[in-house]
């Protein structure tokens, strides 16, 4: 599912997205019965920085107030983003930067480490779960171990951005995916910090809320 524009979505319409996303599940419920259907679906979506889209816009100035920015985003709750894995930040792009034929890995080179990824992940959990994604508690116990630098680093992550458990579940599930990208064993700071990358509407949203205070 892909939503566009999503602060423009009524916010009780969006919210109601966090069942599913939670449970896998539908459940409707009428004066006498109540109906379960699944709903095991991927959601991306995606929202302009600010009202009028050039907040941090090296091109052109953005008109919007600190106040307009605050309430625009507040549109989007903080337990409806808990439930999103990866928050990123497309900057807009110059001519140059389109045009230029930056160097890197091909999209075949790409392809062979995801589905070398996603055999680590089929291997390690013998048909429990399918993948990364869909670990519960015991699995992140097991297979989400941190070492003292990197429970290091997520403590002070989950102190200074104000992260709630569930969040501290997506941050391990995504590291965990990296370090299986990188072909590693076990989830180092490295892995880690790119996952706390990930979070940006996060930090974004702990500012926003000691400006207004």
């Amino acid at each position: 599912m892909f939503l566009d524009e999503l602060p423009e979505f009524r916010r009780h319409v969006i919210d109601a997205l966090r069942q599913p996303l939670e449970d896998h599940a539908v459940t409707i419920a009428r004066a006498q019965i109540t109906l379960s259907y699944p709903a095991r679906f991927t959601l991306v979506a995606a929202m302009n920085p600010c009202p009028c889209g050039y907040l941090s816009d090296s091109r052109r100035t953005c008109t919007c107030s600190p106040a307009q920015i605050r309430s625009y985003r507040a549109r989007v709750s903080g337990p409806l983003l808990d439930r999103i894995d990866l928050h990123i930040e497309v900057p807009a792009l110059a001519y140059d930067d389109l045009a230029e034929r930056v160097p890197g890995a091909s999209s075949s080179q790409i392809r062979q480490r995801v589905i070398a990824a996603r055999q680590r992940q089929l291997d390690r959990f013998a048909g429990e779960v399918f993948c990364n994604a869909q670990m519960i508690t015991r699995h992140l116990r097991q297979h989400g171990q941190l070492d003292r630098d990197g429970q290091a680093l997520l403590a002070k992550a989950m102190d200074r951005l104000g992260l709630s458990a569930r969040a501290y579940d997506r941050i391990l599930k995504v590291a965990r995916t990296i370090a299986d990208l990188a072909g590693a064993d076990q989830i180092r700071s490295p892995h880690l910090a790119e996952a706390i990358q990930y979070r940006s509407l996060d930090r974004q949203l702990r500012d926003d809320a000691r400006f207004a205070t």
